[in-house]
C-alpha cells in the first residue's frame, strides 16, 4: 500500500517537525478568539491531519471549519495535531486539551505512528481507551479515523492492527469513520514525494470520507 511504504526513512523527519508544530498548534490555540456561546470540535491527530508537506489551510482539517462555518456556525474547530505523534502522545497531551478547549466532540486520528514504530498493539489499544476514557468524563462525544498498514507487516500485527479500530468502537462504544484513505488508497498520484502524505487533491476525498461520520455526532 503506497501510503506507508518508505516510512522508515522518514521517522526523523517526523522528529524534527514535531518540535515545530507544537509552537504552531500552541500559537494558533492560544491567538485564536472563543465564542462563549460556540461548541468545539477538538482534532487529535497526527502528520495526516496536521497537513504535513502542504499549506495548512488546505488540510482536511482547514476544509472541513469552512464547511462546518457554513452548516454548523456554532461549532470552532480546535486543531490539534502534530506530526509524528502516537497514540502515547495523545494520550499525554489530551488531559490538558480538554480541560483548556472543553470540546463537546473529540476526534482521534493516530495509530499509523505505533505501526511505523512496531509498537505492541496492547499499548496502543490502551492508549486509545485511555483518551476515550478521558473524552466521555469530559462528557465529549468520540470519534475514531482510522488507519491501516499493508501485510508486509506480517498478517498477525497487520490484521491486528487494522482491526484495532473497529474493535475500540464495539468495546468502548464510540465512533469510528472510514478508513481515512479509503478512496486513493492505492493511488500513487494521491500522494507527494514521500509516498505517505497525501497531496493537496487528496484532502477534499479525505473530508468527504470523514464527514458523514462528523456529522452524525453534530446532531
Amino acid at each position: 500500500m503506497a501510503y506507508l511504504f518508505g516510512l522508515t526513512r522518514h521517522w526523523l523527519r517526523f522528529a524534527i517537525v514535531t518540535w515545530l508544530a507544537v509552537f504552531m498548534t500552541t500559537a494558533h490555540a492560544s491567538g485564536q478568539k472563543t465564542n462563549t456561546s460556540q461548541k468545539t470540535l477538538l482534532i487529535v491527530g497526527d502528520s495526516i491531519s496536521a497537513a504535513y508537506g502542504i499549506d495548512s489551510k488546505l488540510g482536511w482539517v482547514s476544509l472541513l471549519s469552512e464547511k462546518m462555518s457554513k452548516t454548523h456556525a456554532n461549532y470552532r474547530i480546535v486543531n490539534a495535531s502534530i506530526s509524528g505523534d502516537t497514540t502515547a502522545g495523545g494520550a499525554q497531551r489530551l488531559p490538558d486539551l480538554i480541560k483548556k478547549h472543553q470540546p463537546s466532540i473529540v476526534v482521534i486520528e493516530l495509530g499509523g505512528n505505533d505501526a511505523l514504530r512496531a509498537l505492541p498493539l496492547s499499548q496502543t489499544e490502551n492508549n486509545f481507551k485511555t483518551m476515550i476514557v478521558a473524552a466521555k468524563n469530559a462528557k465529549s462525544k468520540v470519534l475514531l479515523i482510522p488507519m491501516q498498514i499493508p501485510p508486509n507487516y506480517g498478517p498477525t500485527y497487520t490484521q491486528g492492527f487494522n482491526g484495532l479500530y473497529a474493535k475500540l468502537g464495539k468495546t468502548q462504544k464510540v465512533g469510528v469513520s472510514a478508513f481515512i484513505f479509503k478512496d486513493f488508497a492505492q493511488d500513487l498520484t494521491a500522494f507527494q514525494a514521500d509516498r505517505i502524505h497525501p497531496n493537496v487533491g487528496a484532502q477534499v476525498k479525505m473530508l468527504d470520507t470523514v464527514w458523514p461520520s462528523i456529522q452524525t455526532l453534530l446532531k
